[in-house]
């Protein structure tokens, strides 16, 4: 045989002992497509729950993710006029109290979409009292919805700025600067204490810095306001369509800075047209009434 006779034996012998050593590629590629599949499957919230895995998954607090699914699971079902939501709320009053504050200011937002439950009334008054800003606002926002005005001065309270107090004495060192956006949780300062302890002070809501009121280097005092912030457009939004319904003529000079103010978007402008509209005429019928 020729050397031109010899390429295509060699050829298919190179082809034949290639193919086997191809196949583990092929199976491992196979097994990243599962297994990212299966992560995406079962982190999904849209991925419909069994009422055991609801149960399973609200009792599973070391796993975040499987509490939120099956509260959103357990939301739609309330807002779908399912009866067996009501299956849940024992262990949603019992996440009430939980220690982890997302646990509670969602359950807090997902009790507004129930307001015949008297459990549930009682449970976001509790939360009202809370701690954590961002779960007594999403409390007073439910409790919109039972027509319990309860909540009016949490609500008016979004409207202002809010104050980061130092938790403790030293000094501040910070390198956020007014006008910022922060998130939740975002580190906006620290205290250098005597001791060498640091000591680190986060946001407790997502907004804007509006005012920086101790600068690097500053000697702060337990209880001293570090800065202030204004509140995220949602929730100033969420605030204005509440008081629409539960606010009174007290409320009308925040709720009108709004509705004049040129710094605000026609969306927030145009509520607080509509919250004012409704404050007055709610106070109007009022006065009407009493006299």
């Amino acid at each position: 045989m020729g050397e031109n006779g010899n390429h295509p034996g060699v050829k298919a012998v190179e082809v034949r002992r290639r193919t086997p050593g191809s196949k583990p590629i092929l199976i491992l590629a196979g097994l990243f497509v599962i297994a990212t599949f299966l992560a995406w499957y079962f982190t999904w919230f849209g991925r419909e729950l069994s009422d055991a895995d609801i149960s399973k998954y609200l009792a599973d607090e070391k796993n975040p993710r499987h509490v939120q699914h099956a509260l959103l699971q357990v939301q739609q079902r309330i807002e779908r006029g399912d009866a067996t939501s009501k299956n849940w709320y024992p262990q949603l009053i019992q996440l009430s109290s939980s220690a982890e504050p997302e646990f509670r200011l969602t359950v807090a937002w997902l009790m507004g979409f129930d307001n015949q439950s008297p459990q549930f009334h009682e449970s976001l008054l509790k939360l009202l009292k809370d701690q954590e800003p961002i779960v007594r606002r999403n409390a007073a926002l439910a409790l919109v919805r039972f027509n319990d005005p309860s909540g009016r001065e949490e609500l008016v309270s979004i409207l202002k700025p809010y104050s980061v107090k130092a938790p403790v004495n030293g000094v501040v060192a910070s390198s956020l600067k007014e006008g910022a956006t922060v998130a939740r949780n975002t580190l906006v300062a620290r205290i250098d204490q005597p001791d060498k302890t640091v000591v680190e002070i986060r946001s407790p809501l997502l907004g804007k810095i509006e005012k920086v009121g101790k600068a690097n280097g500053t000697q702060v005092s337990q209880g001293d306001e570090v800065l202030s912030l204004n509140s995220d457009e949602n929730s100033v939004w969420e605030a204005l369509r509440g008081l629409s319904f539960i606010g009174t003529a007290e409320d009308i000079p925040v709720v009108e800075g709004y509705a004049k103010s040129s710094d605000v978007s026609t969306r927030i402008h145009d509520q607080a047209n509509l919250t004012l509209k409704a404050i007055q005429s709610r106070t109007h019928t009022e006065n009407t009434k009493a006299h």
